[in-house]
Parts: structure tokens; sequence; C-alpha cells
């Protein structure tokens, strides 16, 4: 009797084991068998023509990634997750095992800047003011970059209104550190988006740049960061800061996928009127000046008046390797590259327009939004204490763009703005130039907390006065492994040779590297 009972069991034993094995297997085949570390757009779809994962996968991979290592560390780059992530993933699945065919950034999670508006997903520009705040619509660039297949995976910190090219702290979220070195910042103010790409938590980002803000961060986190020409992209659905000043752009982890996204989202938008100036000069894509070999024969100018003010030796040094990188790569560099009147031309162009364009982005885009105008985010009190002077000075000094002709206006049509523009370029072309190079920042991320720290930004003298455009691209590392940034700076529109010499910089240095402290996760 003991013995029959027992070989029943020992079967439904075995049946059991060999279920769980089962069931094992399918879990672990729900996981993407290939490192997700520093994935690429081309990439993601070579592996999704070859079946190694899919989207839902690949998302599934990366919310992992975010939930072991966001707020567990203290990195604290997201404000917002997706909701709907998981959903538009498997509607991708399906459209491709339909169609077999990939659209230009099908399946590509991207962490998005919480300035952007997007349909359904809260949107706060880092405000507790906004918090609740569900548009009903979505930013061109986002929805530009929905259209060509990405999935928007999060939404990300920022310094509060965009007000700090130096820190990303917000009422909202608090305080984003740096993926590199936890005591350090990341910058301000799409630190968040710098932060998270850095650390594998998406494929690509988008960031905003007002003066720095692309840049800067970019630069403190080994990032990509494009500031295209003022005109290139619609700012149409970004809460603005100065929007005579404010471009939006990708924060990506290699030249190729900055140029991937770049390629997506510029063009006209009737919804943003500087856009007309970019109708007759869009190339037939960018992806064809991706050349290894783009240095030869090129000629640039090193910007000695910013390359030397008041520098860290460890920047200095990695700058100097920089331009002995580049002759190796066949440039010839112009040293030094000077402006005539720079000193001069550079000073006073920042007008305090922020209370204007913030009421007419409310008034236009935040109909269910918690406040109406500046005003009564100021009386509601949920701002961070470090902005509160310059919510104030806001609130009392107030310009209207353009309101005298030629004065505080855009690019093209800011008397001053294009003198000084006039004046660099006139420069590049005696010289025959087609780039200007100097660090992103002089000195290295500085400490937490360290207000006293945060010196040597280079990137508000320039580009978002003159409207050109400017890319960083990493340089090398400082003292406790802190990322460097090397910023080109090029005529208007002229895009298509920063890529060149920026792709070709990138592929003979290869200096990228992910952050020690956010290893690959253990499948």
């Amino acid at each position: 009797m003991i013995k029959k009972a027992i070989r029943p069991l020992a079967s439904i034993l075995v049946m059991l084991i060999i279920a769980g094995c089962t069931a094992k297997q399918k879990q672990e085949a729900s996981t993407p068998a290939t490192n997700i570390m520093e994935a690429t757009i081309s990439g993601i779809h070579q592996a999704y023509q070859n079946g190694e994962y899919n989207c839902e996968q690949l998302v599934t991979a990366y919310l992992k990634r975010i939930k072991a290592y966001d707020q567990a560390t203290g990195l604290n780059s997201l404000i917002t997750i997706n909701p709907d992530a998981l959903t538009a993933a498997k509607k991708l699945d399906a459209e491709y095992k339909r169609t077999n065919t990939l659209r230009p950034l099908h399946g590509i999670p991207v962490i998005v800047k919480d300035n952007y508006i997007t349909k359904g997903i809260q949107t706060t520009a880092g405000s507790l003011a906004m918090k609740g705040f569900i548009p009903d619509k979505t930013a061109f660039q986002v929805n530009a970059l929905e259209e060509a297949g990405a999935i928007i995976l999060a939404k990300s910190n920022m310094a509060e209104w965009a007000f700090s090219p130096a820190v990303t702290i917000s009422s909202i979220s608090g305080e984003t550190l740096n993926p590199y070195d936890l005591d350090h910042v990341p910058a301000g103010s799409s630190g968040g988006t710098a932060a998270a790409v850095a650390a594998n938590f998406g494929t690509v980002g988008l960031g905003t740049d007002t003066g720095n803000s692309i840049r800067g961060p970019s630069s403190h986190n080994a990032l990509v960061g494009f500031r295209s020409t003022l005109g290139l992209t619609s700012r149409d659905g970004i809460v603005p800061l100065y929007l005579r000043n404010d471009v939006g752009g990708p924060m990506t982890r290699t030249v190729e996928d900055a140029v991937r996204i770049l390629e997506v989202i510029a063009g006209y938008d009737p919804n943003d009127p500087v856009t007309v100036h970019c109708r007759e000069r869009l190339p037939a894509g960018y992806q064809q000046f991706l050349d290894k070999n783009g240095l030869k024969g090129a000629r640039i100018g090193i910007l000695r008046v910013l390359s030397g003010a008041d520098p860290d030796p460890q920047v200095s040094a990695l700058f100097e390797q920089a331009i002995a990188d580049l002759k190796r790569l066949g440039a010839e560099m112009i040293d030094p590259f000077n402006i005539p009147g720079f000193d001069t031309l550079s000073q006073d162009h920042w007008c305090p327009v922020f209370q204007h364009d913030l009421n007419a982005f409310l008034a236009k885009y935040g109909k269910n939004a918690p406040v109406r105008n500046l005003e009564e985010i100021v009386n509601s009190g949920n701002y961070s204490p470090y902005i509160e002077d310059r919510l104030h000075y806001f609130l009392s000094h107030h310009t209207i763009p353009g309101e005298t002709p030629g004065v505080c206006s855009d690019p093209y049509t800011d008397y001053r703005r294009i003198d000084f523009r006039n004046a660099i370029e006139e420069a590049m072309d005696q010289l025959n130039v087609g780039a200007i190079i100097y660090p992103t920042w002089n000195h290295p991320p500085a400490r937490k907390g360290d207000m006293e720290g945060y010196k040597g930004d280079n990137s508000q003298i320039i580009a978002p006065h003159t409207g050109q455009p400017a890319f960083t691209i990493p340089m090398g590392y400082t003292r406790e492994n802190l990322p460097a940034g090397l910023q080109f700076l090029g005529r208007m529109f002229d895009e298509a040779t920063l890529i060149k010499y920026c792709y070709a910089y990138e592929q003979g240095t290869m200096h990228r590297k992910p952050p020690e402290l956010f290893p690959e996760l253990k499948k």
C-alpha cells in the first residue's frame, strides 16, 4: 500500500519540477538576452530584426533597471514613469510582426525632460505648483518622436522652471545627483535627463537649453548634447524660460543617436514662427554626415578667450589632449582664434521675459493647470527656496519681447544678437574655419551643496545669443572620474559640419564610458 502510494506522489513531484523549470525558462525568456548597457538605436533595431528581444522586453528591462537604481541609490533622476509605456511597446511589437518594418525610432525608449508637455502624463517643469497638470496635447518634438516609433519611458527631473544651469533641484522631486559620483551635481537644468541617460535608464533623452541646459549636463555626464540652430526645431509645447533663447534637443550616449533624434525633430512648425527660417535650409537627412574621416582637412579655431578663463588644470589638460587628437585625426587648428570686439559683443544679452513667456504658455496650454500665471505661482508658496529670489525678480521685472523693435527679440531680429553673430561668422569666413572649440565647462562638476563650486560654464556666452548651433561631446575624465566635455560651435544651420567633426572626434577617441556606480543588472 505504501509503495503504491509513493509512485503517484513521485510522478506528481516530477511533473511539478518540470513545470517549475518550464515556468522559469519562460520567465528568463521574457528578459532580453543581450546587455542593454550603452544600447544604441541601431543596435536595438538590429536586435529586433534578429529576434533577440522585442520592444516589450526592452522596456521591461529598462523599468527593472530604474526600479533597482534610481531611488534606491539617491540618484533621483526621474519624476514620472509613463504608465502606458508597456502598452505602447506591445502595440509596436504587433505592428512590426504585422508589417516587418521598423519606423526610424521604432521601439526606442526615450527619457523626456518634464518641461515638454505630454498628453496624459503629468508635466510640471519641476514645480510643485504644477502638480497634477495632465496636458491634453503633446509637444511638437515629442509627437515627432512618437510618430517615428519612439516610446516615452519617463519624465525626468529638472531645475525648477529651468532656472539653474548649475544644479537640478525641483520642489516636485528634490535633487538629482551625478551618476559618476553621487557627491557631485549633474549641472542643470536638464540634469535629470542627463543622469538617467548616462545611467542607462533609457536609450536616448530630450532636454532643453536656454543658456547651458543641454550642453552643461551632457558634459557633466559624459554625453553628447546638441543645441541646434535656433529655428531648426520647434519649441511648441515646451514650458519656456526665455523663449527667445530656448532650444530643445537630444541628449544621448553617441553622436549617431543624437543625429537620429535631430533628423526626426528638425523642421518647420507653423505653431513656432521662428522655424520659418529653416524651411529652405534642411538637408535630405543628417545621417549622411556621419563620417569617421570628417576631420581630415578641417580647419578649427581654438577660442582661448574661453578656454583660458580661470580653468581647472585637469580640464585644461584634457582640452590640450583634445586639440592634439583633432590634429591627429586630420584637422588644422587655428590657435588662437580671435573674434574682434568679443568682450563687448558678448555682454548684456539677457532680457527678463520669463513672466511674459510663462503666462502666454499657461494661457495656451494650461487650462487644466492648477495655476494660471506667475503671480499665482509666487502666491502659492509651492517652490524651492533657492529660486525664491528669482521668482520675485521676474514678478517685478517684466519685459515684453520685441515690444521695442530690434530689442529683446529672436536672433533674426534683435540687432545686438545679429551683430554678435556676424562678428563670429565673419571671423570664421576670413580664416576658412568650419567650427570653433572650447571646453563646455572649465571646471569639473561641483560638489552638491557647494554653491561656490559652480564655475567655469562656457555655454551661456555665445550660442544662446547668436542662435548658432553648439554641440558637446565627451573629452575625458578629471579627478574622481568626473566627466568633461568638448564644445563645437558652428555657423547658422551648419549642423552638417558639426556632425562630421563630432562624429570623427568621437570615433577617434571613444571617451564615453558608463558610470561604475550603475553596473549591468544580474540576470
